[in-house]
């Protein structure tokens, strides 16, 4: 196998960046890509053979760890029988059925390959079962690459300059607020409520780092898509499944009208999955005139892993793992503020984030006022170290249920370690 120089010298020539996502560029903490070779429970191994305790989890969908035996058995058995196709299958049936039982919001559901399809196909829906054409969205949050959604978008898309390549006529169509800002969104509605297909936001923001929905935030979102009648799209595609067996929803004890899912729900993987009211979605073709296809939606690999994921996740202790984050996490971001550094964290569930800012972070302003150099140099000295974190300051750092007590003091002694 080559080396990770040799890896990345050839990617660039191939693929632009040399990476098929930009994050993983790692341009953000002025290194160079890591070329991961497998991965096993808490730990990923790069193609040098060097062992890292594994904080990004795919980003956020290994919350039983990596190769979980069940779920894998799972997939094994599925890949024997054919890895695709193109037809229905019993487990989306089975996978549909369970997603249902655990987040009855989602009456009827379509699977597609991607969180992007997801969202996409949300929007789109939401706007034909309206008649409207407008969407809100929150700056800094990401639900996916699709035009409408890269105004002021998180995750990579906030290292992108404007939307080039995005015409200024769907643009038009996104209207923008601060997360946590309700008059904001209010004014929108009384301007252009008529017009207002749907509000989507992620129920805790997870692509500008974690923001925690304030009191009355969600609450207000939903009573205002009610009064005007816009559809409320929460997007679960980080949080459903990882801060609650019946994801943010129940947390928050939010109902939305479209629930759009990622990852977590095809055991890492390739999978989304959007569903509502069974009202809402049965304008879906060939029920109604609303088009979505996907030639390899519900795709018998992915839901065999997903079904196995589900079942395994709803005999997990969720409080104990949110405890053990927290106590965590905490000790992490003391360890830095004992360096002089100022460090503003945001913790839920099993997701946490620390801002290197003296002011607290509810928003995308606050979120970008976070010390970049010093998370260069934070991530950077923790690499060397075998601690793998997220690539970038504005993202989410993951916990999972095969994390050990070892994996954790590993990691705090690393940070002892960390100079600034």
């Amino acid at each position: 196998m080559m080396d990770s120089k040799t890896l990345y010298a050839k990617a660039q020539t191939l693929m632009p960046g040399g990476v098929n996502s930009p994050l993983r560029a790692c341009r953000y903490v002025k290194s160079e890509p890591v070329f991961i070779e497998r991965a096993k429970g808490a730990y990923v191994w790069d193609v040098e053979g060097r062992q890292y305790i594994d904080y990004v989890l795919s980003w956020g969908p290994q919350i039983l760890g990596h190769c979980d035996p069940v779920v894998t058995e799972a997939a094994h058995k599925a890949v024997d029988l054919g890895s695709s196709y193109g037809a229905p299958c019993e487990g989306e049936v089975l996978l549909a059925e369970e997603i249902s039982k655990l987040m009855p919001s989602m009456e009827m559901m379509r699977m597609v390959s991607s969180g992007t399809e997801a969202t996409m196909s949300a929007l789109r829906l939401a706007r034909g079962y309206t008649g409207r054409s407008k969407v809100v969205k929150f700056i800094g949050n990401y639900h996916g690459h699709n035009d409408s959604f890269l105004a002021a978008a998180g995750s990579a898309a906030a290292t992108v300059p404007g939307t080039p390549g995005v015409p200024e006529d769907i643009v038009k169509h996104t209207l923008l607020a601060h997360y946590n800002d309700l008059d904001a969104v209010e004014n929108h509605f009384k301007e252009s409520g008529d017009d207002i297909a749907c509000v989507i936001v992620e129920p805790a923001a997870g692509n500008m780092g974690l923001v925690l929905p304030q009191p009355g935030f969600l609450e207000g979102l939903r009573a205002l898509c009610t009064q005007y009648g816009a559809l409320l799209i929460l997007d679960e595609v980080i949080t459903g499944f990882r801060f609650d067996i019946g994801g943010a929803q129940k947390r928050y004890n939010i109902e939305p009208d479209l629930t759009t899912l990622g990852k977590i729900i095809g055991g890492g993987f390739p999978v989304g999955c959007y569903g509502g009211k069974a009202e809402i979605m049965n304008h879906m073709a060939p029920c109604g005139g609303v088009f979505q296809a996907g030639t390899l939606s519900g795709n018998p690999v992915a839901m065999a892993a997903g079904l196995a994921t589900l079942k395994r996740l709803q005999e997990c202790d969720y409080d104990a793992l949110e405890k053990r984050t927290l106590a965590f996490a905490e000790e992490l971001a003391g360890i830095i503020r004992s360096k002089g550094k100022p460090v503003q964290l945001v913790h839920t569930a099993s997701a946490f984030t620390m801002y290197f800012t003296e002011e607290p972070v509810v928003d995308q302003r606050g979120s970008a006022a976070s010390d970049a150099d010093v998370y260069a140099a934070f991530w950077q000295q923790m690499h060397k170290q075998g601690v793998y974190l997220a690539p970038a300051g504005f993202e989410c750092t993951f916990t999972s249920f095969v994390h050990g007590d070892e994996d954790l003091e590993k990691t705090l002694e690393a940070a002892k370690n960390v100079q600034f």
